[in-house]
């Protein structure tokens, strides 16, 4: 069995905990594996408590406090607690066995904020990662038969195609437990590669780099592929090299900005399958707010040795680094799939939306990505 449940705004699921159960709003990162949310008495790291969100704790008539202290760092970010059971359950698949995961008694202010929009994360990279020592969600709905298959599918929304006319549409984003989902890709380009990381990523060698539809000659590179970030962050040389092939783009020291008009087109080619990026993705916040139609920010930035991916070895080739760290900025494009019984992952172009009316793809261009 398979059962799917909505992403909303970009990477959240929601996830129930607890007796009675309560919903929890979780960010989805295939970048880590650990489960948690805040605890009844969580504190910010300076800034008081931990925001306006849902926590869980003894009003849970199942919760078990272990006392074993846990903690996790991200790239920004950290949070520490404890290490707890209580029941969990997801798109009505309930775990019969209370699950191991972590409460947060100290969130930093990137977690405590109450402008953060979820309670909590849900991991989905491999055990290997979990700093609690316990096994993912996707790992007990397999072990425990509720779904055949250790799969779990991502389609990730963009938000400018969430909204109509200010409104949202159907279009939301979808998480997928045990299977694909046919009807989110197109099957003809539907490849699947072996997982290159020994470290408990999702990471798929990519054979090159096209900008324009025009090879750079990046070849052998790989892509840890990471819900649980927004950019694209590679080595200083491959990210000149993109940028070098983009018309009007310029280097200000530190990071690369693009004219907010562009209409560069930047693909990885997996399996001899090319996959683009739309231009619209590799725009971030404008320079200037009252120039939306100058420059941006981009999207793909340069590997600093805190963007390393959550604290992982990059693997070098002839002391050349060779992985990137490739977040939303890429998945939003793509269907992708990670098998855990398999160690594989799949990737394929989306299902074709219905096309846009022309005032409403000018609408679009005119402003920026999420």
């Amino acid at each position: 069995s398979s059962l799917a449940t909505n992403l909303h705004a970009t990477d959240i699921a929601t996830v129930q905990i607890g007796t009675p159960p309560k919903n929890f709003s979780l960010f989805v990162d295939s970048g880590s594996s650990d489960l948690w949310v805040g605890h009844e008495e969580c504190k910010g790291y300076d800034v008081g408590d931990c925001g306006a969100h849902t926590f869980l704790g003894n009003s849970s008539t199942t919760f078990n406090n272990t006392g074993h202290p846990w903690h996790i760092r991200y790239g920004a970010g950290f949070v520490l607690g404890k290490i707890v059971t209580d029941l969990v359950s997801i798109a009505g698949l309930q775990l019969k066995a209370p699950h191991k995961f972590g409460v947060a008694m100290e969130e930093s202010p990137e977690f405590a904020s109450s402008k953060i929009p979820y309670d909590g994360f849900l991991g989905t990279a491999k055990s290997h990662l979990s700093q609690q020592h316990a096994p993912t969600l996707i790992e007990a709905l397999r072990n425990e038969g509720l779904v055949k298959e250790g799969i779990v599918s991502y389609h990730i929304p963009r938000a400018l195609d969430t909204m109509k006319a200010g409104a949202p549409v159907k279009n939301v984003g979808e998480l997928t437990l045990g299977a694909m989902n046919p009807a989110k890709f197109n099957a003809s380009t539907l490849v699947t590669v072996p997982n290159v990381s020994p470290t408990g990523f999702w990471e798929a060698p990519v054979d090159e780099v096209r900008v324009n539809g025009t090879s750079i000659g990046l070849a052998r590179r790989s892509a840890i592929l990471d819900t649980g970030s927004t950019l694209l962050v590679a080595p200083k040389e491959d990210v000149s090299a993109i940028h070098m092939l983009i018309p009007g783009s310029l280097y200000t020291g530190t990071r690369w900005i693009i004219p907010c008009t562009t209409n560069a087109t930047i693909s990885l080619v997996i399996s001899g399958q090319e996959f683009p990026i739309d231009s619209r993705d590799l725009l971030f916040l404008p320079l200037n707010m009252g120039r939306l139609k100058g420059y941006c920010w981009s999207t793909i930035s340069e590997m600093r040795g805190v963007s390393k991916p959550k604290g992982t070895n990059i693997s070098k080739t002839g002391g050349k680094t060779t992985s990137w760290l490739v977040g939303d900025v890429f998945l939003k494009n793509v269907y992708f799939s990670t098998n855990l019984d398999r160690d594989t992952i799949s990737v394929a172009r989306l299902a074709e939306q219905p096309e846009l009316a022309a005032s409403e793809a000018t609408e679009l261009k005119d402003k920026t990505a999420d």
